[in-house]
């Protein structure tokens, strides 16, 4: 799985794992993060996520990156702003009022170039990763962001039923990457209705990480 993967996925319009709403799990469990208004809110691999204009509405400074530059162009348009390009390195920022989007490689943002981050939200980055790509992005992500805490959604099934992604990702994954700088709290899990792509039963699962 490499970048032309994803581009590829966008230009073609296989986004199953696009919603056409706010993640219901996002709208319930965001105050357990504890946030000020007008906190700076990390979305890793956003997309052209719905979410963004969710946390946008509600007073929140929203910050992403993504690998597809049209799926950043389609989330500026779908939420009716026009943002300022620019060119930073091997990253393309796009900016508005209380929201910056970084189109290209996660890998290539540093702490400099994002600045404070209060708050992730990792809906679709950690579960899109392969587990060898997993172990660097988990470390990039803690020194990025300087283990800022973290709303985690993962989904938990048998690898070997379904092709990936997005990749299982149970509990012990979780402690695995994260377990030596977070405090690792469930706060809910549930089935996922239908199976994983109609394909396996598969349990989606929320977690609170707070630094140690």
């Amino acid at each position: 799985m490499d970048h032309q993967f994803w581009r590829d996925k966008w230009h073609n319009n296989e986004i199953g794992f696009h919603k056409n709403e706010a993640h219901p799990m996002l709208v319930a469990h965001l105050d357990d993060v504890s946030l000020a208004k007008g906190a700076r809110i990390f979305l890793p691999l956003c997309g052209k996520t719905l979410d963004i204009a969710w946390l946008h509405e509600r007073g929140f400074h929203v910050l992403g990156v993504e690998l597809s530059e049209l799926a950043v162009e389609a989330l500026f348009q779908s939420m009716g702003i026009s943002p300022e390009k620019t060119q930073i390195g091997l990253l393309t920022r796009y900016s508005a009022e209380r929201i910056d989007i970084y189109a290209g490689d996660v890998f290539e943002l540093s702490q400099e170039v994002l600045g404070t981050v209060d708050a992730i939200y990792d809906r679709a980055a950690l579960v899109a990763l392969p587990e060898d790509i997993r172990t660097r992005y988990a470390a990039h992500l803690s020194e990025l962001t300087k283990t800022a805490p973290q709303l985690l959604i993962t989904f938990d099934y048998i690898q070997t039923e379904m092709q990936g992604p997005p990749f299982s990702v149970p509990l012990s994954e979780v402690r695995r990457l994260y377990d030596t700088k977070y405090d690792i709290v469930p706060l809910t899990s549930g089935p996922v209705e239908g199976g994983l792509k109609g394909l396996c039963p598969a349990m989606e699962e929320v977690w609170l990480l707070r630094a140690l």
